[in-house]
């Protein structure tokens, strides 16, 4: 009969795996097919299972075999991965290294601002039996419950693999390496103990997490749930391929995305530099890219400090404490609590926000519990019309659940300029950010950029415009030139309150502030002002 599939952590179909099925004193042997399917004579019942192939590591599990339900088996490469859990954490708060490897491997810790910083050696990490720092992972979807490494074989507290956070906050990369020469770096939010500047910076944990396919799902591919068999050819059978409209969204509920996973997309290479191109696809809107602001805030003096978006929706970041809170780069999935407390401190109680990235608080996601995260896109597509009932336009998913971002940040995405990158051309040179940049009415900027995947300028992959929700008093300030008008809008809007916004518009910002010389003057200007400096 059909017992089930076998995968590996992304949900790629695994052939010629080994099995041996032992129970109702009888002992029955399989191999998996092409598909990763798993036949075997056997009746349903209670089996223990051992699996294992080439590459990979054995395990036993404990499953019930059925006519009519298929397990899910699952393997892990053998490669360096890892992870700290909890990512986000306080000055002086532990968290756990968990690290898949199958040879002796050393740990370090790094601090990533101005420049790579050395901070400790963690140590050396083996076992007496072979393999046993290897790690184990759950059969089924552990994108939804979380890998649970170091749940097997860590408990004695001989063997604790925790570590306190230091004093200074920023962020923070594990550095490990393993006697067969692979490298692995993995990023550990660490906040202050009690604020320590007027500028708080958010790192945007929450899409990091959108964006993270280990385990076989993201907000990407697979976003509702697993299917029922695993990947062959991704071409072929994801619905991100294989849909003309190229309609992402189709479901009206999603199954959580665990924040408990490695995310290999927010490996750094070990020789990349703070003014080094971004190297990879997803690091040019993702950890990499916010290192780059990180960095050129320290290089300009301006102190601040880091928090990640889970803690901000825990209510672990109180604003009130700061006088500026800057967001960068792609902070794309924001809860309706972390929106509406931002929302009223910059209207109601002169909160200064910096928004410099794009494509910003445009879906809502609700946080389960410490690590399971529900993003809820509702049926969505970027590139076709999204109807209300009464005739008018949704903006973006968050407007469908809750009201437009426009409200807040002044822009929107558009779905006008995707995947192209431009300079902008100043259109209100009379604005104070552009002081001392000798920028004209008509003239360019953000020519230069570090944005790899789509280079060009400043203005780019994603970009956000003005609204008819965007508030009435809400100046533009700049706009890119990409094509099809879908240029990123620079703006500013001042609310009654006493608070300011600023806003870029433009993932490709970050990119751009360290090696464009109008684009980090613009910056500095906006931030030492909102500061009072």
């Amino acid at each position: 009969m059909l017992v089930g599939y076998v995968s590996n952590e992304r949900y790629v179909a695994l052939p010629n795996i080994l099995f041996e099925f032992r129970g109702q004193d009888m002992v029955t042997t399989a191999r998996s097919t092409i598909a990763g399917a798993v036949y075997a004579d056997i009746t349903p019942g209670v089996y223990e299972v051992v699996l294992g192939g080439n590459g990979f590591g054995s395990k036993i599990v404990q499953m019930q075999a059925s006519a009519t339900e298929h397990h899910h088996f699952r393997l892990l490469t053998d490669d360096l991965f890892g992870y700290m859990w909890p990512k986000c954490v306080k000055a002086d708060e532990r968290s756990e290294f968990r690290v898949h490897a199958v040879c002796e491997y050393e740990l370090e810790l790094w601090r990533y601002g101005a420049q790579k910083e050395f901070i400790r050696r963690i140590g050396t990490f083996d076992e007496h039996g072979p393999r046993a720092t290897m790690q184990i992972t759950p059969d089924g979807d552990y994108s939804q419950t979380g890998t649970e490494w170091n749940k097997h074989g860590y408990h004695s507290k001989a063997l604790s693999q925790t570590i306190q956070a230091p004093d200074r906050s920023g962020l923070y990369y594990l550095h490990a390496r393993d006697k067969d020469g692979h490298f692995f770096s993995f990023p550990w939010v660490v906040a202050p103990a009690k604020p320590t500047a007027k500028l708080a910076v958010l790192a945007a944990d929450l899409n990091w997490n959108a964006y993270n396919s280990f385990g076989g799902r993201s907000n990407y591919i697979n976003a509702d749930c697993l299917p029922p068999t695993p990947v062959v050819n991704a071409r072929l059978e994801l619905n991100r391929y294989t849909e003309e409209e190229h309609r992402t969204y189709d479901s009206a509920t999603y199954a959580p995305l665990s924040l408990e996973r490695p995310d290999p997309y927010n490996h750094i290479d070990e020789e990349e530099g703070l003014s080094d191109p971004i190297a990879g696809r997803q690091g040019c809107h993702m950890a990499a890219a916010e290192w780059r602001f990180l960095g050129w805030l320290e290089q300009q003096g301006i102190d601040y400090d880091l928090y990640g978006e889970s803690q901000f929706h825990f209510d672990e970041l109180s604003l009130d404490q700061y006088q500026c809170l800057a967001i960068t780069t792609h902070p794309e999935y924001w809860s309706k609590d972390m929106y509406f407390r931002l929302k009223k401190w910059v209207f109601e109680r002169g909160g200064r926000l910096i928004y410099l990235g794009g494509n910003g608080l445009n879906c809502e996601v609700e946080l389960l519990d410490d690590h399971r995260v529900v993003y809820h896109n509702t049926p969505w597509s970027h590139s076709e019309p999204q109807l209300k009932p009464d005739g008018g336009e949704y903006e973006s998913r968050f407007d469908k659940r809750q009201e437009s971002e426009a409200n807040l940040l002044g822009v929107v995405f558009s779905f006008a300029g995707i995947m192209t990158a431009a300079p902008y051309k100043v259109i209100d040179a009379s604005h104070w950010c552009f002081e001392g940049t000798g920028l004209k009415n008509g003239d360019t900027f953000g020519e230069k950029s570090l944005h790899q995947r789509i280079p060009g300028g400043a203005s780019g992959h994603e970009t956000d415009k003005i609204s008819a929700q965007s508030p009435a008093n809400t100046q533009l300030l700049a706009k890119g030139l990409n094509p099809d008008e879908g240029g990123a809008e620079l703006v500013e809007h001042e609310p009654d309150g006493g608070g300011a916004v600023f806003s870029a518009g433009s993932i490709c910002w970050p990119a751009s502030i360290l090696v464009d010389d109008a684009v980090s003057r613009i910056t500095a200007n906006v931030i030492r002002r909102y500061l009072g400096d």
